[in-house]
C-alpha cells in the first residue's frame, strides 16, 4: 500500500497568540501524533514567505503527516485523547486538510 502524506494548510484564528500556539504544538501536538503507530512521520513547520515575493503568505503554519495505513489512522484520530487535542488545535485554527500520495 503506498504511503499518505497529509498537509495541514492553516492560519490562527483571530486572537490567538501563536506564542501560546506554538507552545502548545511542542508540548502535545506533535508528540501525540508522532507517536501514533499509523504515522511515519509528523512535521510543523512556521511559514516564513513566499519564494521570490514580498507578499504576505496565504497561510502562517504548514503540517506534514505521513500515514502509512490510513485506516488504522483513523482508528488512532477516533479516540477520545485523539479528540481532545483535535479539539484544542481545531479551537486555535482554520485548517484545510489535502491528502495525498506521490506520484
Amino acid at each position: 500500500m503506498a504511503a499518505t502524506r497529509i498537509f495541514a494548510l492553516f492560519n490562527l484564528k483571530p486572537g490567538q497568540d501563536p506564542a501560546a500556539y506554538e507552545t502548545w504544538a511542542k508540548a502535545t501536538d506533535i508528540a501525540a501524533v508522532r507517536a501514533m503507530g499509523s504515522v511515519d512521520d509528523f512535521q510543523v513547520h512556521k511559514v516564513d514567505g513566499l519564494l521570490g515575493s514580498d507578499a504576505a503568505p496565504p497561510y502562517a503554519y504548514v503540517e506534514t503527516i505521513d500515514v502509512n495505513d490510513m485506516g488504522r489512522f483513523f482508528e488512532e484520530v477516533s479516540t477520545p485523547a485523539a479528540q481532545k487535542i483535535a479539539g484544542e488545535f481545531q479551537s486555535m485554527v482554520d485548517v484545510t486538510f489535502l491528502v495525498t500520495k506521490s506520484l
